[in-house]
């Protein structure tokens, strides 16, 4: 079961529940009655608890759960030179509900100078003792999310300056965490689950996108930033359809994007979410290169506590190996469980639950 190079045959996505004392201190600093300071100090606490409870699990990447996020995405984007916050109109749409009205826009040149992240991941790396995991957004979601609109024409008349920045930006990002001794790093994108669904194209084809474009032009942006990655570096990426107080966004199968997805980005490992019927089928993985490259199979939903039946995760997991070779697959959430600081709607124990189940099926089909 144990492979010495993630991804691991027992993984996870990377975003953990917020414990109510994390919560309660958040929502103190907002209201003015704490400080950041004491905020950072329960950050500390209760990311150092998480670790020893995924180390407990047997996991053997574990990550920071995200607690210093609000949001999965914006979080790291704003921080990134030429980006900013804003407030929007509405939130995003999931099924049923939407996120608070926040969003990022590009307003300067963009670039990487420094990031507090890379700090988190140190706080990280020193205190666990299995393999340290980041995660960030990939860059293709600050394209997408706001399309043309969130890019100042003043800065980019033409997008083609704008896509080689963020390229160039991004290569840099890569460069600064394996300096900070990060060798597992992954890309969290939903953008390529959205390229699979009609409804997310033609809202995009509405906002005066090109969207036939977008795949090639995602997949230069990624490679370039990737290349220079050293041997000992780890880069992977996960596929989500949208992951807000348990909903979504996206339906649809990874065929019109697998092939491009799976064979044409130098990513080590595809985190792909396949735990209901809007995933498609396994056929897709039929693109993996044969090889080192992995796909980790997320067919453990986050999106309630209730435990999947293990004999039938063991059968998919056949299933899937008729399109890729059993080696070259692996085990995980199909998700993160609070991809923004609300969280999924399942308890901190009911989370746990999940994770230990996934590294003991690992072992039964791949020990």
């Amino acid at each position: 079961m144990t492979r010495p190079r993630p991804p691991f045959r027992a993984d996870q996505v990377g975003s953990l529940l917020r414990p109510a004392a994390l919560k309660e201190m958040r929502a103190r600093v907002q209201a003015g009655t704490a400080s950041p300071e004491d905020l950072h100090h329960v950050e500390d606490d209760e990311i150092r608890r998480i670790i020893r409870r995924q180390e407990e699990i047997g996991l053997q990447a574990v990550t920071d759960g995200e607690f210093r996020r609000s949001w999965w995405h914006f979080d790291f984007l704003k921080k990134l030179d030429g980006v900013e916050g804003f407030e929007t109109a509405s939130g995003i749409q999931f099924q049923g509900v939407q996120t608070r009205a926040e969003g990022v826009r590009v307003t300067g040149r963009i670039g990487f100078s420094g990031h507090p992240m890379i700090e988190h991941f140190r706080f990280l790396r020193a205190n666990t003792k299995v393999t340290p995991k980041m995660t960030i957004p990939s860059p293709s979601v600050l394209h997408f999310r706001g399309g043309r609109k969130e890019i100042s024409t003043a800065v980019y008349p033409h997008l083609d300056a704008f896509f080689d920045d963020l390229a160039r930006a991004y290569r840099k990002v890569v460069k600064a965490f394996y300096e900070a001794g990060c060798r597992y790093l992954q890309f969290d994108d939903t953008v390529w689950a959205y390229l699979c669904s009609k409804e997310q194209l033609h809202l995009a084809r509405q906002r005066g996108e090109e969207v036939e474009k977008l795949p090639r032009i995602y997949a230069d942006v990624i490679n370039h930033a990737i290349a220079d990655r050293p041997h000992d570096m780890v880069i992977t990426t996960h596929v989500c359809r949208g992951n807000f107080r348990s909903t979504w966004v996206s339906e649809g199968g990874y065929e019109p994007i697998a092939e491009r997805l799976l064979a044409g980005i130098d990513y080590d490992g595809y985190f792909l979410e396949y735990d209901t019927e809007r995933a498609g089928g396994f056929e897709p993985l039929r693109f993996l290169p044969k090889g080192r490259k992995m796909v980790v199979l997320g067919l453990v939903t986050t999106k309630s506590g209730t435990l999947e039946n293990t004999d039938a995760i063991e059968r998919r997991i056949e299933e899937a190996s008729k399109y890729v070779a059993l080696d070259q697959l692996a085990l995980s959430p199909q998700c993160g469980f609070a991809s923004t600081e609300e969280g999924n709607l399942l308890s901190e124990e009911e989370q746990w639950a999940k994770l230990a189940m996934i590294v003991e099926l690992a072992a039964d089909v791949w020990g």
